[in-house]
């Protein structure tokens, strides 16, 4: 009876609902553990600020490492150029990576927990959480991106993924807003009780999902093994056509990489966009601190921060929908424009329009939030370009994805040390000593010997002149991009062919 129920749901839901649920799993711990993780250590666990920093220091480096560490452990295989008779095929590669989900999911579920219980000392407790949650998160979100190249390869069938995708962490978002109810420094008992509840959920449902989607593919690797056994012994006696090619060492990787010229073009880009997204995500509080406190009511803010969290997962099922019609290329042209495009008008406008500033704060996030969220699919297509270009053995979906973290992830470092210091220049205000410019603040205003520009003015300037500065440098970027329209057709039909009867079926999907 209960393999019945269990085949039946198997029927019912679709791959790519069941892979989009995936992300569910991740955003409600991820989103939870951004917002408290640095309150709990400061003002719970009261940790020491040299202990502070050198555990940022530390995941910092971790952080940028365990990437392509990771992704280079997981698809290293994959590097040399197909052989005969030995080709891995792709069901084979799924399989991996989601029996990889099926174990690396719930053990991040288990590190989120860590956080909120103390068991040594808060300097060690931060840094040893910090490395293991970023570690399995890694493994989780390599995995699963990696899994958008290797399910299908049409834009269209990839659109459909991330759609799901979306349309789940939208969902998870709602742990946020679930998560004020149960929050409270000085009673712990109720939020620690609330994360073991989103703990257990995910742990649930990573092996569920995870389970679900094996039984599914083993279906398709099992009529592949045996034809591959068949062939191995009508080959017995017989002396290989080809010798076996040595294995791609990282070096020869990376010069292979220094030589994809659009990967070079999209990491600039990307390395410019994740600066933005983090310093949005960074001076989000400071901006409604100084530009709108005075005018509108904590509620409204409230509303504000909800919005910057959901409406970019929302906002993204519509961009998908363009994505679909005009190709990917397009779409995210147009948003840099219209991200240029908004700042000049605020800019023209001035900083005493209070509602303009409202909708341009949560705007700017929201269109750069939603950006970032399609350029896992320029990524894919980057995929299938290196597999081509260096004639693989398989799509190396997870090291590729690794690379462009590695490359990429210093403009989260860069974000707040560049906006702290731009404020400190202009205005005279150093972020980190409020004590010391308590007695110069006055209505949000804060004014140095040298007569520097008040802080509210400083703090608008930022807001405008970041988007627009990003926004000319990645437009600059993404005209010498050219993996769009024919070329990119032309490298999704030979990848294609070159692994005809080794694809999954996208129809499934």
């Amino acid at each position: 009876m209960g393999r019945r129920i269990w085949g039946c749901w198997q029927g019912v839901l679709s791959t790519a609902l069941l892979y989009g649920s995936l992300a569910l799993f991740t955003s409600i711990l991820h989103n939870v553990f951004l917002l408290y993780y640095v309150e709990t250590f400061v003002s719970v666990y009261k940790i020491d600020k040299i202990s502070f920093w050198v555990g940022e220091t530390v995941f910092l480096i971790w952080n940028s490492l365990n990437d392509p560490l990771f992704g280079w452990l997981s698809d290293r295989t994959f590097l040399s150029s197909p052989q005969a008779g030995s080709q891995i095929t792709n069901p084979e590669v799924v399989l991996k990576r989601l029996k990889a989900l099926s174990t690396n999911g719930p053990l991040f579920a288990l590190s989120f927990l860590a956080f909120w219980v103390a068991w040594a000392r808060p300097g060690l407790q931060f840094l040893l959480c910090l490395c293991l949650y970023d570690g399995f998160l890694t493994m989780v979100d390599l995995h699963h991106s990696a899994l958008l190249a290797d399910l299908a390869v049409s834009a269209t069938d990839r659109t459909r993924l991330n759609f799901h995708c979306s349309v789940f962490s939208a969902l998870g978002s709602f742990s946020v807003f679930l998560s004020y109810s149960f929050w409270d420094k000085e009673d712990f008992y109720s939020f620690r009780l609330f994360c073991v509840i989103l703990a257990a959920f995910s742990i649930m449902g990573f092996f569920l999902v995870s389970q679900m989607l094996q039984r599914r593919f083993r279906k398709e690797v099992r009529p592949k093994q045996d034809e591959a056994s068949a062939l191995k012994e009508l080959s017995v006696g017989h002396a290989p056509l080809t010798h076996p090619e040595k294995p791609v060492t990282i070096g020869q990787y990376l010069k292979q990489l220094s030589r994809h010229k659009n990967f070079m073009w999209f990491v600039s880009m990307n390395l410019i966009q994740v600066f933005h997204c983090h310093f949005n995500s960074n001076f989000f509080p400071l901006f409604l601190e100084h530009l709108l406190s005075d005018s509108i009511s904590a509620s409204t803010g409230s509303i504000l921060l909800g919005i910057s969290y959901i409406a970019p997962h929302l906002n993204n099922l519509y961009f998908l929908t363009l994505c679909q019609r005009y190709g990917v290329y397009q779409v995210i042209r147009w948003l840099f424009m219209l991200k240029l495009g908004l700042s000049v008008a605020m800019l023209l406008a001035g900083a005493d329009h209070i509602y303009l500033l409202c909708v341009f704060i949560a705007s700017n996030r929201v269109f750069t939030e939603g950006t970032c969220k399609l350029l896992k699919l320029v990524i894919s297509d980057l995929v299938d370009e290196d597999f081509v270009v260096n004639r693989r053995q398989q799509a190396a979906s997870a090291l590729l994805f690794g690379m462009v973290a590695l490359l990429t992830k210093p403009g989260q470092t860069f974000a707040p040390l560049i906006g702290t210091w731009l404020l400190c220049v202009y205005t005279g205000y150093d972020i980190f000593e409020r004590d010391s410019v308590k007695d110069s603040v006055s209505g949000s205003r804060v004014a140095s010997s040298s007569g520097n520009p008040p802080l509210r003015l400083g703090c608008f300037y930022l807001l405008v002149f970041v988007p627009i500065t990003c926004a000319l440098l990645q437009l600059v970027t993404w005209s010498r991009f050219t993996l769009h329209g024919r070329k990119l057709q032309g490298i999704k039909a030979l990848r294609q062919g070159a692994q005809q009867g080794h694809l999954i079926d996208v129809k499934a999907i």
